[in-house]
């Protein structure tokens, strides 16, 4: 009999995901050490080698590629047990998983004040990250409930709108644009366009809308996040595409203003998105109500095909 414990095949599945004992340490919130003892103590029960270190990379063994398969799949059979029991117990108690792209984390942490407000017996975890990692969460079954603008595509998935996320373009108050009641959209061609990492909805939506207008722009910095953006655009780098949502202080205090540029706002909207065979706990069933609220209409819809030129994918 394999004497195994479930905390063992959680940490080994998250070593096997990384590909690293440090970078799994750091999930799990535990020491490289632990993580390290771990996996070598089970090693000794299955009584073969697990992994093997080849310069600095981490691999799978034979036997450790079997196992992390079997420890993914008792990972989501638990969390459904977990689900199941936390129906039983209603709005009492509860865990609440969501993964939530970056951008969202603007407004979604105001919608979870309210809700916990309600249900002070939820523990809600949350993991931001860009929409990459946000569906990959999805699709592994580690996060309940993601919440992001462009839902993964597929049958596998139910994606309900809650909320819209208009895209707009920011510049510094002393730009010569901002004296401008109309921007012409042509008129970007001169400017440098400040962008979001690869895999960022945000920057996937701007170069969709660009690409369908046949307009080809100068790029400059690559950054990875929303607040470096806005200090790049408002130490003169260049201009840039952002949620409106993130700016609100800003705009308040005179830091940035936007540009009334033609076309712009680019229409996206948020949704909030699950597995169609998850087994939603009461929490989380609760949470996604608490959103579908802000949508009266509670749009419900696979993923978004492309409509018109003034929407794009988020």
């Amino acid at each position: 009999m394999l004497h195994v414990t479930l905390r063992q095949l959680r940490i080994f599945e998250e070593v096997a995901r990384f590909g690293s004992m440090s970078r799994a340490a750091e999930s799990l919130h535990l020491t490289q050490p632990a993580v390290s003892m771990q996996i070598k103590q089970l090693e000794e029960r299955v009584g073969m080698a697990l992994v093997e270190q080849v310069g600095r990379k981490l691999f799978l063994t034979d036997a450790g590629t079997e196992l992390a398969d079997h420890a993914r799949r008792i990972g989501i059979q638990v969390a459904e047990a977990e689900s199941a029991l936390n129906q039983l117990r209603g709005l009492e108690r509860g865990q609440l998983r969501l993964a939530v792209v970056s951008t969202a984390n603007y407004v979604v942490p105001r919608l979870i004040a309210s809700f916990s407000a309600r249900h002070p017996g939820v523990h809600i975890s949350l993991q931001v990250a860009n929409r990459e990692v946000v569906l990959a969460a999805l699709a592994d079954n580690r996060t309940d409930l993601a919440i992001t603008g462009q839902p993964p595509e597929g049958s596998d998935v139910v994606a309900q709108h809650f909320m819209d996320n208009p895209l707009v373009v920011i510049a510094p108050p002393t730009h010569p644009l901002a004296q401008r009641p109309r921007v012409e959209l042509a008129r970007l061609r001169d400017e440098v366009l400040l962008v979001r990492e690869a895999g960022s909805g945000t920057r996937a939506a701007m170069e969709r809308f660009f690409i369908e207008r046949g307009l080809e722009l100068r790029t400059g910095s690559e950054l990875g996040t929303n607040e470096a953006i806005k200090q790049a655009v408002q130490a003169g780098l260049g201009l840039g595409v952002i949620s409106a949502q993130t700016i609100e202080l800003e705009l308040e205090t005179g830091r940035l203003v936007v540009l009334p540029v033609e076309g712009f706002p680019i229409l996206r909207h948020w949704y909030v998105v699950h597995r169609t065979q998850k087994r939603l706990s009461a929490a989380a069933q609760a949470f996604r109500a608490h959103l579908l609220s802000h949508n009266p209409a509670g749009t419900s819809a696979r993923p978004p095909r492309r409509r018109g030129r003034r929407r794009a994918a988020a």
